[in-house]
């Protein structure tokens, strides 16, 4: 008995190794990949009062500090890596009343330093160790311009 069980085990290993190389694979990321918030960004508004932005004059980009760190990233070189991305957000986080409306957002990111604008929504790969982010988030109002008062918006960092 204790044979049979043996050949069966085998058996089946074979099979699901065999099945491993013909399906393509589905995993998870082994590994960790952290984000330390660093500086707030700050909007300032356009000389038109319809578009407020971190790169209109006076505004400031926010930042952090992305760690990652990936096994297979390591092993493989590049397969598995994590992907590091900041899309815009739906709303202010808060506004004055029709602050929203009829708003659309939109943030780019650069990586390392790099003077490359990435739209926000476009993940990127980054390799293991630590890479600076800054972003930068414009609302722009269509029809219309910005009711007075004090607005706040927040860009999420993925880090997948």
């Amino acid at each position: 008995m204790a044979r049979k069980r043996r050949r069966n085990s085998r058996a089946l290993l074979a099979a699901a190794a065999l099945a491993g190389f013909c399906l393509p694979a589905h995993s998870a990321i082994i590994g960790t990949c952290t984000i330390m918030i660093g500086a707030s960004g700050t909007m300032t508004p356009n000389p038109a009062i319809n578009i407020f932005g971190s790169k209109q004059a006076g505004g400031s980009s926010g930042g952090a500090t992305i760690t990652a760190s990936s096994l297979l990233c390591s092993i493989l070189n590049l397969l598995d890596c994590f992907s590091v991305s900041a899309p815009p957000p739906i709303a202010f986080t808060s506004a004055p009343s029709g602050g929203d409306t009829n708003t659309t957002f939109a943030t780019v990111f650069r990586l390392d330093g790099s003077g490359t604008d990435i739209p926000g929504s476009s993940p990127q790969r980054v390799t293991n160790g630590t890479h600076t982010i800054q972003v930068d988030l414009t609302a722009t109002k269509s029809p219309g311009i910005f009711p007075a008062g004090n607005y706040q918006g927040t860009v999420t960092v993925r880090c997948e």
